[in-house]
């Protein structure tokens, strides 16, 4: 019978030669015995399931004591298990002149001893498979049998399925509890010795007459005794961790007070290796309580262009350099805000520096506050302008759902959200507004909005303390003279406005259709033009900061409108007649939009030639179809600006 090998050294310890029972070729030679060359030893021919019959041969040799597969099949067939070489890998006990050669020394002479039999059949035919190799030291991995210490598993597995099945643990996401089930629900018998330096030592003794006693703490084993020199897996340590930190096996205050914990947060990756081994252990060694309430997992970090980080790809990130560049706050604010449960993250440099400059961002607003009188004493007043009610009602919103989203374990959502409200409607929208109002109101209106700003601030820096504790932490301090923002409540939802969100979301719409006219005509943004505005309606008592925000001036003598916005029912008459030649810009325009409907035109024609779309190659038809979305955009934007520069 012939059988195909990759390690035709191991051929000196094989017990068996396995067939598919059904394979036709072999049916007659089931249960029949053939001689084992080299080692001149009979072995049987048996049938077996795992045998794929279109694979090589459709015979396989059956190494029982150096490949997991044949270890499987040699217990269902009663084949002898032979260990031929020791943990050094130097062939030992086959009897043969091979005995003493480095496997991969051995391996070729096996080979040169069978072809001087003249029983090779055929050599070196491509096959690629997977060959293990150590992450240390890079070594070829050999199956050995062994004699080690195992944890039977199947009744302790059964114990942390069924804790996750009953919805005594809760899995986020609930989409990596099928990972969980599959892995705890297959589980074999777990070896938890290891011949290593350093561990923890297995406490078990061995006698003069080979006897074996396990001792537990404080106890000693008698004279001439022996401990196993093996230590324990590292993963059976580590299972150990939610209770033998407390004091464990003692009934420590602390066992009784931090077990069970209530959030377990780790990574995906590790799921097996170890949250189902401290489930496992939890549930025996504490009486069937679980050692968490909730496993939150999340993803892997890497590259910005989603690789895995290794050293020999030199794409790995040091933590530390980009702490030292951008700060820790930084980094963690980073990480945080792509921490989506259970999914990987691509980090790039560029990331830190946005959140470096989040921080700062933060840092100056604060500051700034601090500066025009920002105050947290004293209650807010009931009394409030739009601007103050509006912020303060964004500020609850934000707080509600953050907090949905931190139930949720979905610290991304929650820091893009607190993210973009610092930004955008705090920092960008709520502190510009009060810098006109602060300028020109009473004394007492300004002072109730200086407590709405250190009631905001105040806010946010508890928000956002998780994940930026340094900053926060130095900001917090400065502005209320708190003992410690780490040790202050967490804040809660406050009173809200919601009529105050409307006129709000109509001042940005129009300020905003103010600065895009200021930018399509190049006009420096801090340069003060001229307007007359009309029709505001509900927002006519916030004029004043609408002019603030976009650095129109009231009308003088002598105005005269050169373009015009319309925004809803407000509209708005600007002189430019101080900051561009309004002529020769719509000389230019019209010179534009006649360029670009031809650009339209010539488009439009190819496209419509079924011919050229039929052959040119995608990318062209591709290329064509996007100029001309483009131009149809130009168009309709040059069209506006000619419309608001008027006749």
């Amino acid at each position: 019978i012939t059988v195909a090998t990759t390690r035709p050294e191991t051929m000196l310890g094989d017990g068996a030669v396995a067939v598919h029972p059904e394979d036709p070729r072999y049916q007659h030679m089931i249960g029949t015995e053939v001689l084992l060359p080299l080692v001149n030893r009979m072995i049987p021919i048996i049938a077996d399931e795992l045998v794929e019959q279109d694979f090589g041969t459709g015979a396989v040799k059956v190494t029982a004591a150096h490949d997991p597969n044949d270890f499987e099949m040699a217990i269902r067939h009663n084949v002898p298990f032979v260990v031929i070489m020791n943990e050094h890998g130097i062939m030992d006990g086959t009897g043969t002149e091979f005995d003493g050669m480095d496997r991969f020394d051995a391996r070729v002479a096996v080979v040169a001893k069978l072809k001087e039999m003249g029983r090779v059949v055929a050599e070196k035919r491509p096959y690629i498979h997977a060959v293990g190799h150590c992450q240390r030291c890079d070594t070829v991995v050999e199956p050995r049998l062994s004699k080690q210490w195992f944890v039977k598993v199947a009744p302790l597995a059964k114990m942390a399925g069924d804790a996750v099945r009953t919805g005594q643990v809760r899995i986020e996401p609930a989409e990596l509890a099928p990972r969980y089930f599959e892995w705890v629900d297959n589980m074999h018998d777990w070896c938890i010795s290891r011949q290593l330096w350093w561990g923890h030592r297995i406490p078990v003794w061995y006698g003069p007459d080979e006897e074996v006693m396990v001792l537990g703490p404080g106890e000693s084993a008698p004279e001439g005794w022996v401990q196993d020199e093996d230590v324990l897996d590292t993963w059976f340590s580590s299972a150990l961790w939610p209770f033998s930190t407390l004091g464990w096996p003692e009934k420590t205050a602390d066992v009784a007070k931090f077990y069970p914990t209530s959030v377990l947060v780790t990574g995906y990756d590790i799921l097996f290796f170890w949250v189902a081994r401290m489930m496992i252990m939890g549930l025996f060694a504490m009486d069937g309580v679980q050692p968490f309430d909730v496993i939150a997992l999340h993803g892997l970090v890497r590259d910005k262009n989603g690789k895995k980080m290794s050293k020999s790809r030199g794409n790995t990130i040091d933590p530390i350099e980009f702490m030292d560049k951008y700060g820790s706050d930084a980094l963690r604010f980073s990480l945080a805000r792509g921490a989506n449960p259970g999914a990987d993250m691509a980090l790039a440099e560029e990331w830190i520096a946005g959140s470096r400059n989040f921080t700062t961002k933060l840092w100056n607003a604060t500051r700034f506050a601090m500066m025009n009188g920002a105050t947290v004493d004293g209650p807010l007043s009931s009394d409030l302008q739009t601007p103050e009610q509006w912020i303060l009602t964004r500020l609850s919103e934000v707080i509600a759902q953050s907090d949905v989203y931190l139930e949720k374990f979905e610290f991304a959502k929650a820091c893009d959200l607190i993210y973009h409200f610092a930004w955008d409607d705090f920092c960008d929208w709520y502190l510009e507004m009060t810098k006109h109002s602060l300028a020109t109101a009473t004394e007492i209106e300004a002072d109730k909005v200086r407590r709405v700003v250190g009631h905001v601030i105040d806010q946010l820096l508890r928000l956002l303390h998780p994940v930026i504790p340094f900053i926060t932490e130095e900001l917090w301090v400065g502005l209320t003279g708190g003992e410690s923002l780490v040790i202050a409540e967490w804040p809660v939802v406050g009173t809200s406005y919601p009529d105050s969100l409307a006129p709000i979301a109509h001042l940005q719409e129009f300020v905003g259709e103010i600065r895009r006219f200021r930018s399509d005509q190049g006009l420096q943004p801090a340069r003060r033009i001229p307007a007359k505005i009309s029709g505001l309606g509900e927002l006519t008592h916030l004029e004043g900061e609408i002019r603030s925000l976009t650095r129109l001036t009231p009308p003088e003598e002598g105005f005269a409108s050169s373009a015009d916005l319309q925004v809803g029912t407000t509209r708005v008459d600007i002189d430019l007649s101080g900051t561009i030649d309004v002529a020769a810009e719509r000389t230019r325009l019209e010179k534009d939009l006649a360029a670009v409907v031809k650009e339209i035109e010539d488009s439009s024609a190819r496209l419509g030639n079924s011919d050229f779309v039929g052959k040119a190659p995608a990318a062209v038809v591709e290329k064509i179809q996007k100029r001309l979305v483009d131009a149809v955009a130009d168009r309709e934007r040059i069209q506006d600006q000619l419309s608001r520069l008027g006749k």
